[in-house]
């Protein structure tokens, strides 16, 4: 009996051991793909003249580095053929146009040519609402302890899609949530958020999107995988790959990852009572 006590020890002490080594599976790695994060958002009462687009490319799983692309050329068109120039900072794989002009129900085009081939994309500008009020919401949320907030504003008669993000200062990424009307239509609506790492005193960022059907589905399936991995940010690398509305037009097959939208926002920040 002893002896069977000593073997069990034995085990179990080098299954702690095993738990902690670090294994690096050997997996395939695939040829890197071009990444475009090109959302054109226009905050209300500015002229948001200055935009940006950021492309990279996809890497290994292992690697912590994101490799930036350089010497593209980026351009977005409008309707009625006005081109803006998005021009590279310094190598820095950040592409600026500062003299953008947003026009909402307008319908653009994102032109990305980067090795020889062409990628584009095209999206129309959505409205947003202002954001009318925000509550406290502390009623312990799950946990009990959690504090909250309930962001409230007025759903226009028109099928609507939105998208919020918040970024609470003891955050080091943000958190997402979409919305559409489909039942709500006309109606008040709001955006709750909550978390137990909050407190009274907690300086909340938060923007208010308007966004299209097509990226409502799309961040969607982002959201949700982000959610069931650590952290739940839509924008760390997801484990599966989806599809957003950049097209290569030279080579369908070699697709790139990442979505062109454009939006009216409305930001602004809250204190928790």
């Amino acid at each position: 009996m002893k002896i069977s006590k000593y073997i069990s020890l034995i085990v179990f002490t080098l299954f702690l051991l095993s738990c902690e080594e670090v294994v690096n599976v050997d997996l395939d790695t695939a040829s890197p793909r071009l990444v475009v994060d090109a959302a054109i958002n226009w905050q209300k009462g500015t002229t948001e003249a200055e935009q940006k687009i950021i492309l990279s490319t996809t890497t290994s799983f292992y690697s912590n580095v994101i490799p930036i692309v350089s010497g593209a050329t980026v351009s977005v068109k409008s309707s009625d053929d006005l081109i803006y120039i998005f021009n590279e900072v310094s190598n820095t794989g950040e592409y600026k146009c500062i003299d953008f002009k947003p026009i909402i129900g307008e319908t653009y085009t994102l032109t990305v040519i980067y090795n020889g081939e062409t990628y584009t994309a095209t999206e129309t500008m959505q409205s947003v609402t202002a954001i009318d009020e925000i509550k406290p919401k502390n009623d312990g949320g799950f946990s009990g302890k959690d504090y909250g907030i309930e962001v409230y504003f007025k759903d226009p008669i028109a099928e609507n899609f939105y998208m919020v993000k918040f970024m609470p200062e003891i955050y080091k990424s943000p958190r997402f949530r979409v919305i559409g009307d489909k039942f709500t239509n006309g109606n008040q609506k709001s955006w709750r958020f909550s978390d137990e790492d909050l407190k009274q005193g907690t300086r909340i960022d938060i923007t208010h999107y308007g966004i299209s059907e097509a990226y409502y589905n799309y961040m969607n399936k982002i959201i949700s995988i982000a959610s069931s991995s650590a952290g739940g940010s839509p924008f760390q690398t997801p484990p599966a790959t989806v599809r957003g509305n950049i097209v290569n037009s030279t080579d369908a097959a070699n697709y790139a990852l990442g979505y062109f939208s454009l939006s009216e926002v409305d930001v602004t920040n809250y204190v928790i009572q």
